[in-house]
């Protein structure tokens, strides 16, 4: 049996589970609702207060399904009750970033500022304090949706490994490299 699969995922107060006939699971809480569809070879139960996942075959292609879902569903219900932050920071001089409602303006050092429209779950919030780097704060309920995001803010300039600019998570560490050292002239 999968070990992560296995586990049942305990519901907390406020929140609610539904599994409908077609294999849809539905979860409702404070921070909003989220939906997600689930392969059939996976049951999903709802038992008092825990949600147990069952698979019928121990086919390898179930195995892996079991866990998956297990991580998937756990995540939807942190995510409905006290929902996910990703913080972000630009390393650079003359980088900086604005949130402007669901628009985030970024100076990143190319010839022109880029604009990224953020999708309308995802509440940005920027932080520049003076003598520390400009911080992306990204808030949002459905993890897969804040990770693709923030990953898609990162891949608009990379940290480049000899200085470290770029745009990088806050408890990121970069592997650094040494620079070329002056050969001595004899």
């Amino acid at each position: 049996m999968s070990r992560i699969g296995k586990n049942p995922i305990t519901i907390p107060a406020g929140v609610t589970v539904d599994v409908s006939s077609n294999s849809v699971v539905t979860v409702k809480g404070p921070k909003g609702e989220l939906k997600r569809t689930i392969d059939p070879a996976i049951t999903v139960k709802v038992e008092g207060n825990q949600v147990v996942l069952e698979r019928h075959t121990d086919q390898q292609r179930h195995r892996s399904f079991h866990g998956l879902y297990r991580s998937l569903i756990n995540n939807m219900i942190i995510g409905v009750s006290e929902g996910f932050r990703v913080e972000q920071e630009l390393v650079g001089v003359g980088y900086k970033a604005e949130a402007k409602g669901q628009m985030l303006d970024l100076t990143l050092g190319y010839s022109h500022n880029i604009i990224l429209e953020l999708p309308k779950e995802i509440k940005a919030e920027t932080l520049t304090e003076k003598g520390k780097n400009p911080k992306i704060i990204m808030t949002c309920n459905d993890n897969q949706l804040l990770g693709q995001v923030a990953a898609k803010i990162r891949s608009l300039r990379k940290p480049e490994p000899y200085k470290g600019k770029g745009i990088k998570f806050t408890n990121e560490v970069l592997r650094r490299k040494a620079g070329k050292s002056a050969s001595k002239a004899k």
